[in-house]
């Protein structure tokens, strides 16, 4: 090959890799969050519990839940999780992610395709057009008397487009960024998952103790009824006061099979979620204790944003900013010239009565360039619509970290408000029990009527569902911080806090 050669295939492999320096700039690719620099609700005191870590692992996020010590629970998770058509997507995208990511990177590099063919026949390419004069008899005894020739052909092509300004790496960043997205997203409905088993399994633990009250007072009425019954026919009561006593306890059975009725709902939905057989579930949920106390509570980090960013729901919205602005840079560079570099190697043999020839080849080119002139705005739509997504993705994103920020702010609330209340809540059922105890031991002793012990009665069931329903809504705002803090998840980028509006240094607000 001569030197010329040599200059100007240097010139067309050099003169791409020099322009492919260009790129175009993108909007930021992180949007400024609202996040206030300290809780407004009271937080839990501090060294309450362990922290909630899982980081990605299954054996991990079970053990923060064995804090309850109920290995019911989770079995119940685990079966949740396998079950689970939520997860089963959300893993299902993340293989359609990564498979995207993989062609964007490739795209950046040179393609490279391989050809492999071989011929034999007896006719004979290149014949002159003053062959087809002759007659039809002439040309059969011609191709007759032609050899047979086998013809073999290898060859290599590549085509690479010159990144020049930026459109291709923008394709593989945004692939990239929305790869990491769909993992997050995975770890949220992990999180998801886990505290819907959670509260569906505290919902039937709460029914079970509330059928527990209504079956001991439908047991009470019963009794008071019967006895009054007995009364009335000897004499001693007035019919009237026999007529309340069996309504009473007609109102207590209804109240009973409604709450029975209510604890086999919340034991379906436990079965659909888990796909744990109906039998084998009650048979589980008969055998663990109904009554657990909760943990304490995690402490807090200091600040809200060190809080937020452990949430992997926040963190998927603020790649997705990421990705919209890679987005925008690839639509913009749809709009300027575009650099392709072809070039093939190859080797052609022939075969014909012994005879071997073969013929290397080789070419390096086209170089092309590609630019657009005149398209009817198309490009510069595509790069305004761009831009909206990436507008859109700032608002969801700001949007997701106000709604964290609720979602914190309500659970610690409800966290407070339900441990200020639980011990108001079982003094008053002591107290409405011991009084219940006075007053079915005067109507005993004849020193107070049936409306005396009614009242009374309907007191302490109400004191009693109360306290119920209190130790259900702490369970509930227990996970609901839980899931408001990201189930413990850590961001791989976990040095690196959330974009803020300013710079926090405010510390904890005190209890």
């Amino acid at each position: 090959m001569s030197l010329r050669r040599f200059q100007l295939l240097g010139a067309a492999v050099c003169v791409p890799l020099a322009l492919g320096a260009c790129s175009l700039t993108r909007p930021p690719s992180a949007a400024p969050a609202p996040i206030p620099a300290q809780w407004n609700a009271p937080l839990p005191p501090p060294g309450g519990s362990a922290a909630l870590p899982h980081a990605g692992s299954p054996a991990a996020l079970a053990d923060w839940w064995r804090q309850l010590d109920d290995p019911l629970l989770v079995e119940l998770i685990e079966a949740a999780e396998a079950a689970s058509p939520t997860l089963a997507s959300a893993a299902a995208r993340i293989g359609d992610a990564r498979a995207t990511s993989v062609a964007a990177g490739a795209a950046l590099l040179p393609n490279l395709t391989g050809t492999l063919s071989a011929t034999r026949s007896n006719s004979q390419s290149g014949s002159s057009g003053a062959g087809t004069s002759s007659s039809t008899s002439s040309s059969s005894t011609s191709s007759a008397s032609i050899p047979p020739m086998t013809t073999l052909q290898a060859g290599l092509q590549s085509s690479w487009e010159v990144d020049l300004f930026g459109k291709l790496r923008s394709g593989r960043d945004a692939a990239s960024l929305r790869l990491a997205g769909a993992d997050a997203k995975w770890h949220q409905a992990r999180v998801s998952v886990a505290a819907d088993t959670a509260n569906l399994y505290f919902s039937e633990r709460a029914c079970e103790r509330q059928l527990a009250v209504a079956e001991n007072d439908t047991r009470s009425r019963a009794e008071t009824a019967r006895l009054n019954d007995l009364s009335m026919r000897a004499g001693f009561t007035a019919p009237a006061d026999a007529a309340l006593a069996r309504a009473s306890a007609a109102d207590a059975a209804g109240r009973l099979t409604q709450q029975r009725a209510t604890c086999a709902v919340s034991r379906a939905g436990l079965v659909a979620l888990t796909g744990i057989e109906a039998r084998a579930l009650e048979q589980k949920l008969a055998a663990a204790p109904v009554d657990r106390a909760l943990p304490a509570v995690q402490s807090v980090a200091s600040v809200p944003a060190e809080a937020l960013a452990q949430r992997p729901d926040v963190y998927s919205a603020e790649l997705d900013v990421a990705a919209a602005s890679a987005d925008v840079g690839e639509a913009e560079a749809q709009r300027y010239p575009r650099l392709s570099l072809t070039g093939s190697i190859g080797r052609l043999q022939i075969r014909t009565q012994g005879v071997r020839q073969t013929l290397d080849t080789w070419s390096v080119g086209p170089v092309s360039l590609t630019v657009p002139i005149l398209d009817g705005g198309a490009y510069k739509a595509n790069a305004e619509a761009a831009r909206g997504r990436y507008d859109e993705m700032a608002s969801l994103y700001r949007s997701s970290v106000r709604q964290a920020v609720r979602e914190v702010e309500e659970a610690l609330l409800n966290l407070d408000s339900t441990a200020s209340r639980t011990g108001d809540a079982d003094t008053a059922v002591q107290n409405y029990q011991a009084s219940f105890n006075a007053t079915q031991a005067r109507y005993d002793s004849g020193l107070a009527s049936l409306f005396e012990l009614e009242d009374s009665r309907r007191t302490l069931l109400t004191a009693q569902t109360a306290r119920v329903a209190l130790q259900r809504e702490r369970a509930e705002a227990w996970v609901a911080l839980y899931r408001a803090m990201g189930g413990g998840w850590a961001r791989p980028d976990a040095a690196a806090p959330l974009a803020m509006t300013r710079q926090e240094t405010t510390t904890t607000k005190s209890p």
